[in-house]
């Protein structure tokens, strides 16, 4: 029998906290073999999110760990309802079944389990796409910052892949791009995160970057004087201005 350790969390304080609160609180007790305290989490979230799978089957084993089988069984279900090649809630859901007699059911979910519907895609939250995404991202980083900048590009496209709006990853896949000398996709990705935000400076920056490092240096002058007027005290773009200037004065 799954060990339940009590929760302590005011009623005052839990009304004020969103979904992605619980979310995250509710994946952490879980994890940490608070099961009292993660189903109270995750009953949260279910009562303003309805999408997420890995909810409905964790819900579904706290049933289960307290003989709430009706309960693990509708919360087995929406898993697979959300996401039909949910291959462990339809594994649980058979383990149910089994020990409630119901054997023509447990061997019909069973074999939809084995079988898998591989290839097809099912919902993910935003917020979800948004997490993975900065994973992704992340490691992007920590590959950029080692050099490895085939393998960084490879990262930030995965996020970008989940959510294309998040342009400071763009700005990061441009720069990665023209480390790697690949100057007509830095200008690809830099150019696309000027669009989405015409305001934002360090997109423009970079882009004026990789145009300088083209020795484009009318384009690169364009760009960065466009930052400094978006950004009259932006300390890279004075930097930038100076470089060409005294590059300029060389000539």
């Amino acid at each position: 029998m799954i060990q339940l350790t009590a929760l302590r969390c005011p009623k005052e304080t839990m009304m004020e906290k969103g979904w992605q609160y619980y979310y995250d609180l509710g994946k952490k007790a879980y994890e940490d073999k608070k099961m009292d305290s993660a189903m109270v989490y995750l009953e949260n979230v279910i009562k303003e999110k309805q999408t997420f799978a890995d909810v409905y089957n964790i819900l579904g084993l706290l049933y289960y760990g307290k003989s709430r089988f009706d309960d693990a069984i509708k919360s087995f279900k929406k898993a697979l309802k959300i996401n039909p090649n949910y291959t462990e809630a339809g594994l649980n859901l058979t383990v149910v079944y089994n020990e409630l007699g119901r054997y023509d059911e447990s061997v019909d979910v069973y074999e939809k389990a084995k079988e898998g519907q591989t290839g097809e895609e099912y919902y993910l939250d935003p917020y979800i796409r948004g997490k993975i995404a900065n994973m992704h991202a992340e490691l992007g980083r920590i590959y950029k910052d080692l050099g490895h900048y085939t393998d960084a590009a490879d990262e930030y496209t995965k996020a970008l892949k989940l959510r294309p709006e998040f342009v400071d990853i763009r700005v990061n896949l441009g720069v990665v791009y023209r480390n790697n000398k690949n100057f007509d996709a830095s200008l690809r990705e830099l150019g696309e995160a000027v669009r989405l935000n015409p305001e934002f400076p360090d997109a423009i920056t970079q882009l004026g970057l990789t145009y300088y490092v083209m020795e484009q240096y009318d384009k690169a002058k364009r760009e960065w004087l466009k930052v400094l007027n978006i950004r009259p005290g932006d300390k890279m773009a004075k930097m930038y201005m100076n470089l060409l200037m005294g590059a300029a004065k060389k000539q």
